[in-house]
């Protein structure tokens, strides 16, 4: 088995590692906490994805994979001076915190030891960030799923005991991520520092610098488009429902970890193909690789009554209503991925913050007008849309790059994009009308397994496609 293969695979299996052990917790957690509480958690981490945005600038992300593929040949100083980059500025920002931390506090709704706990956790998941994406275009697979276990392991194994032991469960929740991630993560950091020697570079952190601040507008979007919702509706409704809502999109986005196991194998094959001009590669696995998606999505969808059962107490169960268009909306996030990376290798910074705005501010205002009108579940279906909107916005950017840098050649055949699209749509939107019919949901529970498995070929030929060549 060729290693882009065998990394893949292992890949997926630490992405299910993560997010599994995590589900797995959930139905204890939903336990320890009331809904107000379970609310309250999920809004401060709401809060770290906007802050986020602001203090790492997501260096780690886009521009740093793009960057290891580019300049191949000094990525060890590339990793280590972003490193350094990102833990000056979480120093500085943290500084400014504790100038201003009455005002922090209460715009935010969180306490001293919360806030500090949050700046502590934007640097630990940058750091592992790095250091993870440098395994995956390496494909050095062991190191990485060896420490995901211990750390999906630590962590709730923490937080369930700090939860039980002291009275404030939230802020104990909190200091157990923290406290796990900074005795796990900082080793990550002695050792990329180690290896590339540079802690400031003028020309890496000015590459860093200008291509990630034309993109907050984009991951700050991004940020907006995943969290504003509950945000809103704890404004607007209430925390209870925050909680309730939560689990909803907790269970819908478990899909995005075969979203983030498929990426990180072909992202960098599909910089790759830019990079040595055969993007008419790209197409074909591509289309299978929808296939996939929806498919696992459409699993979910169709499992959704028994999955919150299991996972929660009976006063989460109206979760089940927004999980569909929630699930739904994964699919056109993996989607977007596809054309983002041709942004991203051609710095296209405008076009992608340009896109991911319309979807957010579209996505605000959606949120203010149908959550009073139909409560919170209707959260889920403003972003569903959103998303769609969101992913094809950045495919006529990626069609207008393709023009403009591949003398008009296209990677992707747009009626065979709409075709599996519609296709899983329409079949998302039919399981809503079998909630209440348990023999029709698992009669079409059967077919789609049917289904793959008929078509099992077909998914390993598009694998054994991603071999670089």
């Amino acid at each position: 088995m060729p290693v882009q293969i065998r990394a893949s695979l292992w890949f997926l299996i630490c992405s299910m590692l993560q997010r599994g052990i995590s589900v797995i917790t959930t139905p204890i957690f939903t336990r320890l906490l009331t809904t107000g509480e379970y609310g309250e958690y999920n809004l401060f981490n709401s809060w770290w994805s906007i802050i986020n945005v602001f203090v790492s600038l997501h260096l780690f992300s886009g521009i740093y994979t793009q960057g290891i593929v580019k300049f191949d040949d000094r990525k060890e100083e590339y990793s280590s001076a972003l490193q350094g980059l990102t833990l000056t500025l979480v120093t500085i920002w943290l500084v400014i915190y504790f100038v201003f931390h009455d005002q922090f506090n209460r715009l935010l709704n969180l306490n001293m030891l919360q806030m500090v706990a949050l700046f502590v956790m934007i640097w630990t998941s940058a750091v592992f960030n790095f250091w993870a994406s440098a395994q995956r275009v390496n494909y050095k697979y062991q190191r990485l799923v060896i420490l995901t276990l211990i750390v999906s392991l630590a962590k709730p194994l923490l937080g369930i005991f700090l939860v039980s032991h002291f009275e404030d469960k939230v802020t104990a929740r909190i200091l157990g991520l923290a406290g796990i991630e900074l005795i796990c993560y900082i080793g990550l950091f002695l050792s990329q520092m180690k290896n590339g020697r540079i802690f400031f570079s003028k020309s890496i952190w000015k590459y860093g610098l200008t291509l990630s601040i034309p993109l907050i507008p984009h991951y700050l979007s991004q940020t907006i488009l995943n969290n504003s919702d509950r945000i809103m509706i704890e404004k607007m409704v209430g925390a209870s429902s925050v909680g309730i809502y939560s689990l909803a999109y907790s269970l819908s986005m478990i899909m995005t970890l075969f979203n983030s196991a498929l990426l990180q194998t072909l992202d960098p094959w599909i910089y790759q193909k830019i990079k040595g001009n055969k993007i008419e590669d790209i197409g074909k696995v591509a289309y299978v690789s929808l296939v996939l998606i929806g498919v696992i999505n459409l699993l979910l969808i169709f499992m959704a009554p028994e999955i919150v059962r299991i996972f929660a107490p009976e006063e989460y169960y109206e979760a089940i209503w927004a999980i569909p268009p929630i699930a739904m909306s994964v699919y056109f996030l993996f989607a977007y991925n596809l054309f983002a990376d041709f942004e991203f290798y051609f710095e296209k910074t405008k076009s992608l913050a340009l896109a991911t705005m319309i979807g957010a501010v579209l996505n605000i205002v959606l949120n203010y007008i149908f959550i009073q009108i139909f409560g919170y579940v209707a959260a889920g279906y403003t972003t569903l849309f959103c998303y769609s909107l969101y992913a094809a916005l950045h495919y006529l950017f990626m069609r207008k790059i393709c023009r403009e840098n591949l003398d008009g050649r296209q990677p992707f055949d747009l009626r065979i994009l709409i075709g599996i699209t519609l296709v899983f749509v329409t079949f998302g939107f039919i399981t809503l009308f079998t909630y209440n019919y348990t023999i029709v949901r698992y009669a079409f529970i059967v077919v789609i397994i049917l289904g793959l498995a008929i078509n099992c070929k077909r998914i390993k030929k598009m694998i054994l496609g991603l071999k670089l060549k």
